[in-house]
């Protein structure tokens, strides 16, 4: 049942951290009407200081889904160790 919780913990940070990233792309993509500075397009100049910008709201997005799904991981870890105690 361990490799279940840790298969579970690393599913959970997996979709968490994919559905993070497109609520970022698309928030930056409403509020700047450019696409995310992600891939190097010669197209589409790229200032440093919306790079900058976009990597920090990026890394901060990031952790705070981190965060929220470790917690949330361990309490359903914590659930299910209390409810298998009393089966």
């Amino acid at each position: 049942m361990n490799l279940f919780i840790k298969l579970f913990g690393a599913g959970v940070s997996l979709l968490a951290g994919y559905v993070g990233t497109k609520l970022v792309d698309t928030v930056w993509e409403k509020s700047t009407g450019n696409k995310p500075p992600k891939d190097h397009d010669d197209d589409v100049p790229t200032t440093l200081r919306s790079a900058l910008t976009f990597a920090l709201i990026s890394a901060s997005v990031s952790a705070i889904i981190q965060v929220l799904a470790n917690r949330g991981t361990q309490r359903a870890i914590t659930r299910f160790a209390k409810n298998q105690d009393i089966v």
